[in-house]
């Protein structure tokens, strides 16, 4: 499924969520996250997938 932005506010707004949810998962993993990139794209990716039935 293809990722798109309306915007440049939209994109950032949705980097601005990514990076709060992110730094969620690096307290729960203790450590910093090397593999950050893959983690907010797969992020930003599931957040504009559609809702499962």
């Amino acid at each position: 499924m293809p990722v798109t932005y309306t915007s440049a506010a939209d994109l950032e707004q949705a980097l601005r969520r990514a990076a709060a949810a992110h730094g969620e998962h690096e307290k729960q993993l203790g450590r910093y996250d090397e593999a950050w990139p893959v983690w907010y794209a797969d992020h930003m990716a599931r957040e504009q997938a559609p809702a499962a039935p």
